[in-house]
């Protein structure tokens, strides 16, 4: 479970009376896209429902049974999202905003180039054009839908191209566990070698290229690379 601290408040009123859970911020919009592939454990940091979280104050069985016509925690914590608000101090707004800025920027870090140079531009680079481009980040809103509204954003302002490349590796037998499960979302095709080694052919966003081979190269300095 989520820490108290960590948490957030979702808040519904009915009746006259508002209905409370404390939830894991950062499975909110899972949770909201499909509640059963969240582990509830993780998503509640309390298997209660109240009128005041923070005061303690509880419901009886009585009123949630009545409100919510069961005793269901996942059940009301759907209900409560979706007819009700999360309710954010301003720092822990503040903090989820950052957090998933700094997730967009990645993400166009990793998947874009700039066209002139084939390399990555800067994550400070692309900083600096989110914040003149003024673009509003959702701490709740999906992290893919806001990667490609901040692009189109972004575009006007610094060069932005998206291109993918295909790298052969080889790699020694012995790095295969670490190194197969960096690569096994690009991975196209595989063999094992005579020689005991293992040799993989991937396609990956240019902009993850520096990135993708640092990490191989940390598990196995002997892995040979070569662009396609």
């Amino acid at each position: 479970m989520v820490s108290l601290d960590n948490a957030v408040l979702a808040r519904m009123e009915k009746g006259g009376k508002r209905y409370e859970v404390l939830l894991n911020p950062d499975l909110v919009d899972a949770f909201k896209s499909d509640p059963e592939s969240v582990d509830l454990n993780a998503f509640m940091a309390m298997d209660e429902v109240f009128h005041d979280a923070r005061g303690g104050e509880r419901p009886t069985a009585e009123a949630i049974e009545n409100t919510f016509g069961t005793q269901d925690i996942r059940t009301i914590a759907i209900t409560i999202l979706t007819k009700g608000s999360i309710q954010l101090t301003t720092a822990q707004r503040k903090a989820m905003v950052e957090r998933m800025r700094q997730q967009i920027v990645h993400q166009i870090h990793v998947q874009a180039v700039d066209p002139k140079t084939k390399s990555p531009h800067p994550k400070t680079r692309i900083e600096l054009a989110l914040d003149e481009s003024r673009y509003s980040v959702d701490p709740f809103k999906r992290l893919e839908d806001q990667v490609k509204e901040a692009i189109d954003k972004l575009k006007p302002m610094i060069p932005l191209s998206f291109e993918s490349v295909r790298l052969a590796f080889k790699v020694p037998g012995s790095a295969y566990g670490s190194v197969s499960r960096i690569l096994r979302p690009y991975q196209q095709k595989e063999q094992w070698l005579e020689n005991g080694s293992w040799a993989a052919v991937i396609e990956c966003p240019a902009g993850m290229k520096p990135d993708l081979i640092d990490q191989i190269m940390r598990q196995s300095s002997d892995t040979e690379v070569k662009e396609l």
